[in-house]
């Protein structure tokens, strides 16, 4: 079981396009827009991927829809910033929204991208038109940690000196072996494999640390919008688990 568990941490995690807006100092991710509508829809990759990971999905909505593809700063090539947050993250996509007067946009995220969809909806509930949450929870420590309970002002340092610490070669090849059982079609591996290692170790180091301390189960309560989440058949093994970190959303 607590292999399964485990399981359920890295897939989380996986790796599991138009005009470029250049990423600023203040905005810690780049932005590609494509498409044309009035409806827009904003895609946020999973961990350590870049935003053409939805290039394929993109593709089927940018002929009724003005597509927002986000690529995060330190993921996949992107210029890493100092000192980025789960909570950092969500306020600047939430600014970016505002300042850019994206009305009423759609969020499609994967992964922590779905966890940063959830976040943007329970905390700016007015700000959004619907999310759709790909393979994400409100609390991914709690699957292996019911108890869990999230730590202020988390000090993630010693997992940043522990990835940093890693051979750029063994880094290589942990993604490498792991990946495959992460992807529904596995000609995509060398390109996730790619933007793993070409993603900052100090970012991909601090961002898995924050984000596995991030729990948002009560909050979702506060979610105003329609809600799809959509979970690959693997979680269906921890049903009564998920269902009780949803019990809050009722939309």
């Amino acid at each position: 079981m607590k292999k399964g568990k485990n399981l359920i941490l890295a897939i989380l995690f996986s790796t599991g396009c138009i005009n470029v807006f250049g990423q600023t100092k203040d905005q810690p991710f780049q932005v590609a827009v494509s498409g044309r509508g009035k409806q827009a829809i904003i895609f946020i990759p999973g961990f350590a991927c870049s935003g053409d990971v939805w290039k394929e999905t993109q593709t089927l909505f940018e002929s009724k829809y003005r597509c927002y593809t986000l690529t995060m700063a330190g993921f996949a090539g992107v210029a890493a910033q100092p000192d980025q947050t789960f909570k950092g993250w969500e306020k600047a996509i939430a600014n970016y929204i505002i300042t850019s007067k994206i009305n009423k946009p759609i969020i499609i995220g994967h992964s922590m991208g779905g966890g940063l969809a959830l976040a943007l909806a329970s905390d700016y509930p007015e700000l959004l038109e619907k999310i759709v949450v790909v393979d994400a929870l409100p609390c991914l420590a709690a699957m292996v940690d019911p108890a869990f309970k999230s730590i202020e002002n988390i000090d993630c340092s010693s997992t940043i000196t522990q990835f940093i610490g890693i051979k750029d070669d063994q880094f290589y090849q942990q993604q490498l072996s792991t990946m495959p059982r992460l992807l529904a079609d596995t000609s995509k591996l060398k390109q996730v494999v790619k933007w793993s290692v070409s993603s900052d170790r100090k970012t991909f180091a601090g961002m898995f640390c924050d984000f596995t301390n991030t729990d948002i189960r009560q909050s979702i309560s506060n979610i105003k919008c329609p809600a799809l989440i959509l979970l690959e058949p693997y979680f269906a093994n921890f049903k009564p688990a998920i269902a009780d970190q949803y019990k809050g959303l009722k939309t």
